[in-house]
């Protein structure tokens, strides 16, 4: 499938999602949400003015304003998402309910809403509002894109507390942190990797028994302690967390006394791991 239809269909889908956590969850169980959106749905509350027109309508307005500051691709697939997001708002209105377990829609909401921006965020556009000032904020200033949303939505969903009330409020602060970390999945990726780095006296041998026994390749630097100068060979290894049990066994039989650190990292790719197809923008 053409990378273009690829990201447009991903966008849709996206759109899609979007509209069933404000429509089938947000909405039904009087919860809030930031930027646009949550302004919409105040109006919605205040007015039973429809979200999918004050919405078109905002995000249209933030969209001549901002789009100057957006590369045209951008602001192509912007357009395309709020046309989308605005009829999949409308098609969708209506479909939910109150659930009696109001925590349980606040988690729902904030899953559906966040693998709806993540899905369009991901294929380079963005839903509007809200997400059109965050991006401008990473292109500009280097602020992660979910951190920038979280803090201008956090501004809307504070003046949603003279409307929605106080414990619906709080609801929909969790409701967001879902949402944001359903995203950081999404556009950072949810395979994540373990990158693990060894510093023993028997580098060697542990480099060797890795490449053989798990088929990873290790990287070798040299350094040297501060205190004693010694000079030191440290291992760095990427691999999947399923293997990190049998990495630690190998250490462990190697060297009882290396010095091991694990970490956590996402979207590995290059030899031994996915990697991504890209084209020129």
């Amino acid at each position: 499938m053409n990378s273009t239809v690829k990201e447009f269909t991903l966008i849709i889908i996206g759109s899609f999602f979007f509209a069933l956590g404000v429509n089938c969850f947000a909405i039904p169980n009087e919860l809030g949400e930031g930027g646009v959106t949550g302004v919409s749905m105040i109006l919605y509350y205040l007015f039973s003015w429809s979200p999918s027109y004050t919405n078109f309508i905002m995000n249209g307005i933030l969209l001549i304003i901002g789009y100057r500051l957006l590369n045209k691709r951008v602001t192509l697939y912007t357009v395309f998402s709020i046309v989308f997001t605005s009829v999949f708002l409308h098609l969708t209105e209506g479909w939910g309910s109150p659930v009696k377990d109001t925590i349980l829609g606040t988690v729902f909401a904030g899953i559906f809403i966040g693998i709806g921006l993540g899905l369009v965020l991901r294929s380079g556009g963005t839903t509007g509002g809200s997400t059109i000032l965050a991006r401008m904020a990473n292109q500009y200033f280097g602020w992660s894109i979910s951190g920038a949303m979280l803090g201008i939505d956090l501004l809307v969903v504070m003046s949603s507390y003279f409307v929605i009330g106080a414990q619906n409020t709080m609801y929909t602060v969790i409701s967001i942190y879902i949402s944001t970390k359903v995203l950081d999945y999404i556009i950072e990726g949810f395979d994540t990797r373990k990158a693990v780095t060894i510093i023993s006296q028997h580098a060697e041998q542990i480099a060797q028994k890795v490449n053989n026994d798990m088929d990873r390749g290790v990287t070798v630097f040299s350094a040297h302690g501060s205190y004693t100068k010694e000079s030191k060979e440290i291992l760095y290894v990427v691999i999947n967390k399923q293997e990190l049990f049998q990495l630690k066994k190998i250490v462990q039989k190697m060297d009882e006394k290396a010095f091991v650190v694990v970490h956590d990292v996402r979207d590995v790719f290059g030899e031994g791991f996915t990697f991504p197809k890209t084209e020129a923008s």
